[in-house]
C-alpha cells in the first residue's frame, strides 16, 4: 500500500513551491520587462500564449484527470502501472497530432511564420510535458521531490537568463529559458516514475476506458485555456506586441497573487480525490470548509491592497516602460477571490464526485463571456478591455459552479466570517492609503504599505478571534495550519 504522506507536510512544501513562484517571477520578470522592453517581450509572451493552445490539445485533460484517477488506485502498484501507461500512450499520440498542426499554423500564417523560431523553440514544451507525467507525482503526493524538483531547475532558469539575455535581440534565448524549466522537469520526472510505476504493464493497454472522461477534461482543459489566454492572443492580432506585455504585466502579478491563495487547494485534490473514492464524507467535507475559509481571509485583502497600489507594484515589477498596465491591473484584481473560489468548487467540489461537466458548461460560458467582451473592447480599449472580459469571465464561472451546488457549498461558507474580514480590510486599508501621500514610490512604498496594511488587518482579524488567523499567529504558520487543516 503507497504511504499517505501528511497534508501538512503537503502544505509546507506547496508554500515552499509557492513562494519561490513569487520570488522567481519578480526576480525574472524586473529584469526582463527592463532588458527586453514591451515589443520583445510582447513576442514572448504572444508566443506563449498560442502554445498553450497546442499544448493544452497534447495534454487532452490528462493533468487534472490524470491525478483524480491515479490517485484512486495508487495504493495498487499493477493498476496504477497499467493506468499510467494508459494515459501515457494517449498523451504521446495527441502530442504528435499537435506538432503537425503547430507547423501547419507556422506555415499558413505569417504573423506566425515571421517568428518561426521562436515558436518552435517555445513547442518544445509539448512533448516533454507528456512524458513527464506530472498529475502522477501530484495523485502520489509527492509534494517534497515536487518541490526540490523545482527550486534547482528555476535557479538553472535564472542563471542561464542572466547569462544568455541581455538586449531586445535576444527574445528568442528567453523564449527558449521561459520553457527550460518543463523540458527539464519532464526528462527528470520520466527517469523516477519507475519508483511508482513499472517500465511495462502487465497485459494490453486499454485506451478506450479513458476516452470518454478524459474527453470532458480536455473540454474543461480547452474551455480554461481559451478565456484565460484569449486576451493575449487577440491583444496580439488585433492591437500591439507592446498591448501584450502591458496586459501581461498586470496578468502576470494576478498570477503571483492566485499562486498564494490556491496553495492549499493545490495539496487537496488528490486527497479529496481519496476520501470520494472511500467514502469519507465528513473528512471530505471539513477540508472543502477549511478551504473557502483559506480563499477568502487570504484573496480579499491580497485583491484589495493591489488596486490601491497598482502603480507601485507595475512600478517595481516591470518599470516605467510599463506604466499602461496600471489600469488592467486594477480592473483584473477582483478575479483573486473568484479564481480562488472556483478552485475549490470547481477543482476540488465537482471534480473529485465525478460532476465534471458542470465544470465545463461553467467555463464554457466563461470562454463565451470573454470572446464576446474581447471583440467588443479590446480594438478600443486594448489591455483595459482584455481586463474587463477576463473579470466577466471568472465572476460566470464562479456563478455556474456555485449555482449548480446550490445547498452543498452553503454548508462549505458557513464557517467564513465576513464582517471580521470586511472590518480588517477597513483597518488594513486606513493604515496604509496615507502612504499614497507621501511622494513615495515603486519599492519603497510597497515596502511601507503592505507592512501597515497587512498588520493591521491581521491585528484586526486576531481581536475579533477569526480563527484562522488565531491558528497562524499563535504558533508557526506550517503546524497550526496543518492542525486547522485536520480538526
Amino acid at each position: 500500500m503507497a504511504k499517505q504522506n501528511s497534508l501538512k507536510r503537503n502544505y509546507v512544501m506547496n508554500v515552499i513551491l509557492t513562494g519561490s513562484s513569487i520570488i522567481v517571477p519578480v526576480i525574472t520578470f524586473r529584469y526582463v520587462s527592463r532588458t527586453l522592453l514591451p515589443d520583445a517581450h510582447g513576442k514572448v509572451q504572444l508566443a506563449l500564449s498560442v502554445l498553450s493552445y497546442f499544448n493544452m490539445f497534447a495534454q487532452l485533460g490528462i493533468p487534472t484527470y490524470g491525478i483524480r484517477v491515479a490517485a484512486k488506485v495508487r495504493d495498487d502498484r499493477e493498476t496504477l502501472t497499467r493506468t499510467a501507461h494508459e494515459l501515457l500512450a494517449i498523451n504521446l499520440i495527441m502530442s504528435a497530432v499537435s506538432y503537425a498542426l503547430l507547423f501547419a499554423v507556422i506555415l499558413l500564417v505569417p504573423r506566425i511564420r515571421e517568428e518561426s523560431t521562436l515558436y518552435l523553440v517555445v513547442g518544445s514544451q509539448i512533448i516533454f510535458n507528456a512524458i513527464g507525467m506530472e498529475w502522477l507525482f501530484r495523485a502520489m503526493e509527492q509534494y517534497t521531490y515536487i518541490t526540490v524538483r523545482s527550486l534547482i531547475f528555476q535557479l538553472i532558469a535564472i542563471a542561464a537568463m542572466f547569462l544568455l539575455v541581455h538586449s531586445p535581440e535576444d527574445y528568442v534565448l528567453y523564449g527558449g529559458i521561459s520553457v527550460l524549466g518543463m523540458v527539464l522537469s519532464g526528462i527528470f520526472n520520466f527517469v523516477n516514475a519507475r519508483k511508482f510505476i513499472d517500465r511495462k504493464a502487465k497485459g494490453p493497454l486499454d485506451l478506450r476506458r479513458h476516452l470518454k472522461p478524459v474527453a470532458i477534461f480536455f473540454a474543461m482543459a480547452s474551455a480554461t485555456i481559451i478565456y484565460t489566454q484569449l486576451d493575449a492572443v487577440m491583444l496580439g492580432f488585433m492591437k500591439t506586441d507592446a498591448d501584450v506585455a502591458y496586459y501581461h504585466a498586470a496578468v502576470k502579478v494576478k498570477g503571483i497573487l492566485v499562486s498564494v491563495i490556491t496553495s492549499l487547494g493545490a495539496v487537496l485534490l488528490p486527497r479529496v480525490s481519496y476520501y470520494v473514492e472511500k467514502g469519507m464524507d465528513a473528512e471530505f467535507r471539513r477540508l472543502i470548509g477549511r478551504a473557502v475559509d483559506y480563499v477568502f481571509v487570504t484573496a480579499v485583502p491580497l485583491a484589495v491592497y493591489f488596486m490601491i497600489f497598482a502603480g507601485d507594484g507595475v512600478l517595481f515589477l516591470s518599470g516605467p516602460a510599463y506604466a499602461s498596465a496600471v489600469p488592467p491591473m486594477r480592473i483584473i484584481m477582483p478575479t483573486l477571490l473568484f479564481i480562488g473560489l472556483s478552485n475549490v468548487t470547481g477543482i476540488q467540489i465537482l471534480v473529485p464526485t465525478g460532476r465534471e461537466k458542470v465544470v465545463l458548461y461553467s467555463e464554457i460560458a466563461g470562454a463565451a463571456v470573454d470572446l464576446v467582451l474581447n471583440a467588443l473592447l479590446i480594438p478600443r480599449y486594448a489591455s483595459a478591455g482584455a481586463a474587463v472580459g477576463t473579470l466577466a469571465a471568472e465572476a460566470v464561472v464562479l456563478a455556474v459552479q456555485m449555482g449548480a451546488l446550490k445547498g452543498e457549498i452553503a454548508e462549505a461558507f458557513s464557517s467564513v466570517r465576513p464582517l471580521k474580514i470586511l472590518a480588517a480590510l477597513a483597518a488594513g486599508c486606513g493604515a496604509s492609503s496615507w502612504v499614497l501621500l507621501t511622494g513615495l514610490a515603486g519599492l519603497p512604498a510597497l515596502l511601507v504599505s503592505s507592512v501597515l496594511f497587512f498588520a493591521a488587518y491581521g491585528a484586526v482579524l486576531l481581536m475579533l478571534k477569526e480563527e484562522l488567523a488565531v491558528f497562524i499567529v499563535y504558533g508557526t504558520l506550517a503546524e497550526k495550519l496543518g492542525k486547522f487543516i485536520h480538526r
